[in-house]
């Protein structure tokens, strides 16, 4: 191809560390917290209404996510919860704001085959002093050249990265987990675009259909990326 990627961004949760699988492990806490006025699989069904319907307000992020669990305390209890589970729902956000950040299998290996070669970029969403926290803890920092931590990840906000990086749609590569928000976008900037699978995917997050687009690369694991750069770049 006569492209030449300049510039490779990565998603953090779910790609660069572990993420959803802690938000799981709150929501089965929450859900047994709430057991006595509606089973499990419904309060899960509740919450995840709430998150949507807020997500305009909120945001992506643990703290939204707190402020959801606990407006679906009052709802599904019609306002009757002792003020115990708000307690003990708070406790569980600020549990999970506390995680330990691990990497996922082949990240540092990639990113020390790439740093040097091209320019390295974090784009990922989420509040900003909980992404923060993370990257600062991953103890990959050093291998970036920008970081952005963006409200939500539509075809505009991406166009004002690329604006700010001073760098043109067919010179950018993304890498992410989510074929919604770190793959169409870019591709409709007619930018490149790789999907990493990982094995849990929240909701909200989900493609269903078939992806073709000749800039857009499905990998099994995100070291596939250091083979595909190759021909790209030819």
């Amino acid at each position: 191809m006569k492209h030449k990627i300049k510039v490779i961004a990565f998603d953090a949760d779910d790609t660069l560390w572990e993420n959803e699988p802690y938000f799981l492990e709150t929501e089965q806490q929450f859900c047994a917290l709430l057991e006595y006025y509606l089973p499990h699989h419904t309060v899960s069904q509740e919450l995840f209404k709430t998150e949507m319907s807020n997500l305009q307000l909120y945001g992506y992020g643990v703290k939204g996510f707190m402020l959801c669990m606990i407006e679906t305390i009052y709802r599904v209890s019609d306002g009757k919860a002792d003020l115990e589970l708000v307690n003990k729902t708070i406790q569980l956000g600020q549990e999970l704001l506390q995680k330990p950040i691990i990497l996922l299998d082949g990240v540092e290996e990639v990113l020390n085959a790439l740093k040097g070669e091209y320019r390295l970029v974090v784009a990922t969403k989420g509040d900003l002093l909980d992404q923060e926290r993370k990257l600062k803890n991953s103890g990959l920092l050093d291998y970036f050249h920008h970081i952005e931590i963006m409200s939500d990840k539509q075809t505009g906000d991406y166009a004002k990265l690329l604006k700010h990086l001073d760098c043109a749609p067919e010179n950018f590569m993304m890498l992410g987990n989510s074929i919604k928000s770190d793959v169409i976008p870019v591709l409709e900037l007619q930018g490149f675009a790789a999907h990493i699978p990982y094995h849990t995917t929240w909701a909200h997050e989900r493609h269903e259909h078939k992806l073709t687009h000749p800039n857009f690369l499905q990998l099994n694991v995100i070291t596939d990326i250091l083979t595909k750069l190759v021909p790209i770049n030819t």
